[in-house]
């Protein structure tokens, strides 16, 4: 999350709260209108197809209208100039003044060509300069459109061939968004405190990259100079800090691993560092000095959470580059082995009680979901913002695994139905692809839940948490779609699950179990769903002698010789919405 936090807003705030949303806002309902036509992306490698245009007539828009739609584009669409290469390697060097608030500097970028061309797509928001793109020694052409970067090169680019190129630029970033973008702030003392925060934003908000989720690169350089009474806790391995003699100094990071690009972190500030060990992983955290004493409390809860979540998956995703956890102004977010938290040293998120039934308290909510996302989010990730459930719904499932390993089964079982009451489904999860829309934050709360209602589809814990394992290890360092775990969940169940993963993810109902009366000693049951055909077991009768049904959307019968009022279904296994027929029900459509 990610962000957390915009699984943390209040559920009546905008749905596009800040200007770039509102325009791609514009932009989704132009192409629900049918008033624009846009590829879907195309798969890593291959460049996009142009679509066949209509020869109706189309309505005029205005100018603004087209820049939104635009816009809208050139952020989500994985289209020929992106898809043509893939990304080796980033070296961000840069200087950062506090006094001016100004960047200056250049991303080195390593790619090999997929396909023949002779331009690639790089990002960086129009607020920023391009001072000039180097490669070979030569400058290169290039043109600017909002926020993308086209970049030409004189010769046809073969397929195989790996270039790089120095992308120098300069400026004033913005301090936007939910977390800052990039912000020039102070701490409460009044010093410098100067941090990143860009997912949704993007990261082109402050440096040249391949702004989107398909493609990483393999490893990453970070180079920050700063004023030398500051210091930069960024991602990856710590290399050491040069003092250049001018007032600055150096601080120097590699990244070994894939990270996305919105991950990448400057924290910049008067930091107190201590740490400790678990095994061969260096725990290590960054506080101000003030609050050193509170943050060794709290952050004791780092190594209990770790061991929960290597109980699970094995090896700490990062572990070359270590973990980090540094305190910054806002919410929290999951930079890739720097970790930030703001969640003023106690319990719960912001100090009250998250998921309402009196679990949240026990433990610290940010530490635990911002650092889960290690490896939903970031070794695991997905490849479009539209499969964003990919990251927040699993993440937020990794709390309940977090309970469940800590706490029991059973207070796990009350805190995972504890964000019941934080779904909206008014929206499918999934959104349209190729296009940067974020989906709803129900994202967090209903893609847990659906992943606990899988759980008990499967009926067998020994075989869940077997398959919750393979799918990290199979999908760890890759950027996956939902498709990747419709088929791996369709050959593990031995079943095929579209249709369930269709109707939690592409709809925003969730299945209505209906139940009627029938003749003496029997019951009638089916589900009520948008997808045609569905099904799925379910666990009902007697409370605690479950009997397993195979509901379909046609009625069928089974016997039971009790009062009707008397059938239970476990409804606390699974997340659908159970109604008799003979009751009125808004919840439910034929």
């Amino acid at each position: 999350m990610s962000d957390c936090l915009r699984a943390k807003l209040s559920e009546t705030r905008p749905a596009f709260p800040t200007a770039t949303g509102r325009l791609l806002a514009l932009a989704l309902w132009l192409l629900a209108n049918e008033w624009v036509l846009v590829a879907s992306a195309a798969p890593s490698g291959v460049p996009r197809q142009d679509v066949e245009q209509s020869d109706e007539p189309r309505p005029r828009i205005s100018a603004r209208q087209e820049r939104a739609q635009r816009m809208a584009v050139l952020r989500g669409e994985y289209g020929r100039f992106r898809a043509n290469n893939d990304l080796l390697y980033y070296h961000l060097d840069i200087r950062i003044d506090p006094a001016a608030k100004t960047i200056q500097g250049r991303t080195q970028v390593r790619f090999k060509m997929l396909v023949e061309d002779q331009r690639i797509q790089l990002d960086l928001y129009a607020n920023l300069n391009v001072d000039r793109i180097v490669w070979r020694e030569q400058e290169l052409k290039f043109e600017r459109e909002f926020n993308a970067v086209f970049v030409d090169f004189p010769e046809v680019l073969k397929p195989g061939e790996v270039h790089e190129i120095d992308f120098h630029y300069s400026g004033s970033p913005q301090t936007t968004g939910r977390f800052g973008g990039f912000t020039f702030g102070q701490d409460p003392q009044g010093r410098p405190w100067i941090y990143t925060a860009c997912q949704g934003e993007g990261a082109s908000i402050w440096w040249p990259n391949k702004d989107q989720l398909r493609d990483e690169v393999e490893a990453m350089d970070i180079s920050i100079e700063v004023p030398s009474d500051l210091k930069n806790i960024s991602n990856g391995r710590f290399l050491g800090s040069d003092d250049l003699g001018d007032g600055y100094s150096r601080w120097r990071y590699h990244v070994s691993y894939p990270i996305n690009n919105y991950c990448v972190s400057v924290n910049i500030g008067h930091y107190e560092q201590f740490g400790e060990k678990l095994g061969d992983l260096t725990l290590d955290y960054y506080v101000l000095p003030e609050d050193l004493e509170k943050a060794r409390f709290q952050f004791a809860q780092v190594r209990p959470m770790m061991e929960a979540f290597v109980h699970y998956f094995g090896e700490y995703p990062f572990q070359r580059d270590g973990y980090k956890l540094i305190q910054v102004p806002y919410t929290g977010m999951e930079h890739q082995s720097a970790v930030t938290y703001g969640n003023g040293f106690q319990n719960g998120y912001g100090g009250r009680d998250w998921t309402g039934v009196g679990v949240s308290p026990k433990f610290d909510f940010i530490i635990i979901h911002e650092t889960g996302h290690e490896w939903f989010g970031n070794a695991v990730s997905c490849a479009d913002v539209a499969d964003m459930w990919i990251q927040e719904g699993w993440t937020t499932y990794l709390e309940c695994m977090y309970v469940e390993h800590v706490f029991g089964y059973e207070d796990a079982l009350k805190y995972t139905n504890g964000y019941r009451s934080k779904i909206a489904n008014r929206q499918p999860i999934i959104t349209q692809r190729g296009l940067h829309q974020e989906p709803s934050q129900d994202m967090y709360f209903k893609g847990a839940l659906f992943l606990h209602t899988l759980r008990g589809v499967r009926n067998d814990d020994a075989a869940w948490w077997a398959l919750v394992r393979e799918i990290y290890d199979r999908y760890k360092y890759r950027n996956i779609l939902s498709e990747d775990l419709i088929s791996l969940f369709s050959e593990r169940y031995g079943r095929d699950m579209q249709p369930i993963f269709d109707q939690y993810l592409r709809h925003a109902k969730i299945p209505t179990l209906e139940l009627a009366a029938g003749n003496q000693g029997e019951l009638r049951y089916r589900w009520k769903a948008d997808v045609p055909g569905f099904q799925m077991p379910i666990r009902a009768g007697e409370v605690n002698r479950w009997q397993v049904l195979e509901p379909t959307t046609e009625w069928q019968t089974l016997v039971w010789d009790r009062p009707a009022g008397e059938f239970a279904v476990a409804t606390e296994l699974y997340y659908v919405d159970v109604v008799w027929a003979d009751e009125p029900s808004s919840k439910s459509a034929d």
